[in-house]
């Protein structure tokens, strides 16, 4: 006998919109999905669907609308009553409150006045009376209490509804404007209707308000008025929102600025055209673009002959912030929103723009992010590129994971040759081929396991454009250089694996430049995750690491293997120098700067025998770095590190040293 009952499901439409903020594109989240209910839901919250069948195959459309101007604050002394920098916005400059006032005392001036945090509400009362209000019936004791009422202003400057009205007229169905589908029986009614119109008929969410909103009419006008009960004018008064796209990115201009903005999802099926549901999201207020980049004086290396010499170029290395490790947990001094990549990328755009290398060695670029985001723009500023992406699996989704990449200006050089090191091939063939061990064996499998730590390198050599010629002075000029940039492994408990990893990148250097001819100039540059005082620093610097140093003599108490050779084998033959320390004299205070670690992590080595820095830019002090946050990353600073900079020169053979 078959089973009669019929199954339930509700249908839940999610969608979540960043904060906006001029010229940083915005990209709705919306997500459709099913949850089968049992016998004990009754009831599904109000913008969720009842059917008896799971979603169809769905596609979205969307709506994009610009809301009025309004008053961020009531108190006149408020910055940001006429500023809309994030500067002004974060919630280091609300003082960490992340929620808004409103007074809700009718006897006091201020009665429904909004304002931004705690503190302006406090400077403002001290400027307020009392309002005589005639006597009713309705009067309660306490009635002219000025205990502000608290109302979220998204600290996280994102939401999933914007108000309760657009969130009662975002179910979609054509019944749906008779329920919020707060009780069973209405909820069944809708359940039991079809899902919805054809498309084209339904126009936006204006067409089914509930009572606080009307439509100018017709096929879809561009105006709708509804009550905007999510801050700015809040005394009840119609408000005009006016269509501005119907895209699915928006990019916020300057006649955004000050307004909210309200985005509208609908769901369709994608084999009959119906609308499914829809669902309303509305933002906070947009922002203005971030002030530029704080400049970077370059220091000039007082050493550096200025006589002879060959060509000069402008080199950089910047670790970017992937946005897979750019998270609140991580980062809970730094709001959601500038935390987004749409925001940081802007900035970082502008400060790689703005310091204009020849070179520039990028770690933490999103595989996606490079596709989408970083080589056009980089190629629209005069660079070619190349990526290699770490050779883990992704995060959950396709281009998920981060790597290297590694530009050059066009007008500068030619690409001659490109290469990619993967550490974990390196720790295969020395398991396999240096040690002779089977990589199944428990001994080779644990060399392996602690090796494998999916960070790779590249390699280029480039030849400049405008090549120098032999002359009495120069009879020999080199026009060409060779850059490598790197990112090792970050965890601090496996100080050998990093000191591996540069062993083996110098030895792959060494082969590939020697066997060019010796006189090839090198620069490593990147994120080594090592502070001046390890083994990494010695071995790069110093071509050798004293066999007492704490990182070759590891206490491994969880019966890991020793992955390191002898320490008369870890050298190399390059005669390095590290820029900043030869032209400041000491290396940089701190290179990564965050609530819980600060200190050099970054470095910019060169061969010394043909390469010469003749200037580097200081790292900005604690005091810059914290004027917009606790620490980085911040509305001002996109990164947790901080780029380097230097001016090179190549030291031909033929000139004066």
């Amino acid at each position: 006998m078959m089973n009669s009952k019929e199954n339930t499901y509700a249908w839940h439409l999610s969608l979540r919109v960043d904060r906006p903020v001029e010229g940083c594109t915005m990209r709705p989240h919306a997500y459709m999905y099913g949850k089968k209910l049992d016998e004990r839901e009754a009831s599904v919250p109000s913008h969720s669907k009842r059917f008896p069948n799971p979603p169809p195959q769905h596609e979205f459309s969307y709506r994009w609308y610009r809301g009025p101007k309004v008053e961020p604050c009531a108190y006149e002394g408020c910055p940001r009553r006429t500023s809309f920098s994030p500067h002004d916005w974060s919630q280091h400059a609300l003082g960490g409150t992340g929620c808004g006032l409103q007074c809700v005392s009718n006897r006091s001036s201020l009665y429904k006045a909004t304002f931004c945090n705690s503190n302006c509400f406090v400077q403002a009362w001290k400027t307020q009376y009392t309002v005589a209000q005639p006597q009713s019936r309705w009067d309660t004791p306490g009635t002219g209490a000025f205990t502000p009422h608290k109302r979220t202003l998204s600290s996280a400057m994102s939401s999933d509804v914007g108000s309760n009205e657009d969130d009662l007229r975002s179910v979609g169905s054509v019944a749906s404007g008779a329920s919020s589908m707060g009780n069973s029986g209405s909820a069944a009614a809708a359940g039991s209707s079809a899902p919805g119109t054809p498309r084209g008929i339904i126009v936006g969410y204006q067409n089914q308000d509930g009572g606080n909103g009307s439509s100018n009419g017709g096929g879809g006008g561009g105006t709708t008025t509804g009550n905007d009960c999510a801050g700015g004018n809040e005394y009840g008064g119609e408000e005009e929102w006016t269509e501005i796209s119907n895209d699915q990115i928006y990019l916020p201009g300057q006649a955004d600025i000050g307004r909210k903005l309200k985005v509208e999802a609908v769901a369709y099926s994608s084999e009959t055209g119906e609308m499914l549901m829809h669902r309303v999201a509305k933002t906070d207020l947009v922002l203005s673009r971030p002030p530029d980049p704080i400049k970077r004086n370059l220091v000039t290396n007082k050493s550096a002959s200025g006589a002879g010499g060959g060509a000069r170029f402008r080199a950089a290395t910047y670790n970017c912030l992937a946005e897979i490790y750019a998270t609140q947990q991580q980062y809970p001094y730094c709001d959601l929103w500038a935390l987004s990549w749409d925001f940081r990328f802007q900035n970082l755009l502008r400060e790689i723009i703005d310091v204009g290398p020849d070179v520039v060695c990028l770690q933490e670029i999103q595989a996606d992010h490079y596709e989408t985001h970083v080589y056009s723009a980089m190629s629209d500023a005069g660079y070619e590129g190349v990526y290699k992406q770490k050779t883990r699996i992704a995060m959950g989704l396709a281009g998920k994971v981060d790597g290297c990449a590694l530009f050059w200006r066009r007008a500068k050089f030619h690409l001659v040759e490109s290469y990619s090191i993967e550490f974990n091939e390196l720790a295969q063939r020395q398991v396999t081929q240096v040690m002779g061990l089977n990589p199944r064996s428990e001994e080779g499998a644990a060399i392996l396991n602690r090796l494998s730590r999916d960070n790779v390198a590249q390699l280029v050599v480039l030849e400049l454009a405008q090549p120098s010629h032999s002359s009495r002075a120069n009879r020999e000029p080199i026009n060409q250089i060779c850059i490598a940039n790197t990112h090792l492994y970050s965890n601090k408990d496996f100080p050998d694996v990093k000191l591996w990893q540069s062993w083996q990148l110098l030895q792959e250097l060494d082969t590939f430049v020697m066997s060019r001819g010796s006189n090839l100039p090198l620069m490593i540059c990147g994120d080594f995750n090592s502070t001046p005082d390890t083994a990494v620093y010695d071995l790069l610097s110093r071509q050798a690491v004293h066999p007492g140093h704490p990182d070759v003599n590891l206490n491994l108490d969880d019966g890991s293997p020793n992955v390191l050779p002898d320490t008369m084998n870890l050298t190399h033959s390059f005669q390095l120098g590290s820029v900043y320390n030869t032209v400041l004299g000491e290396e940089p205070q701190f290179t990564n700067y965050t609530a819980q670690f600060k200190g050099v992590l970054d470095y910019m080595w060169y061969t010394a025998t043909n390469l010469r820095p003749l200037s580097a830019a200081p790292i900005h002090d604690s005091s810059v770095l914290t004027r917009y946050g606790e620490a980085l990353p911040s509305t001002q600073f996109p990164s947790d590190h901080i780029m380097l900079i230097s001016d090179m020169q190549i030291v031909n053979s033929g000139s004066r040293p």
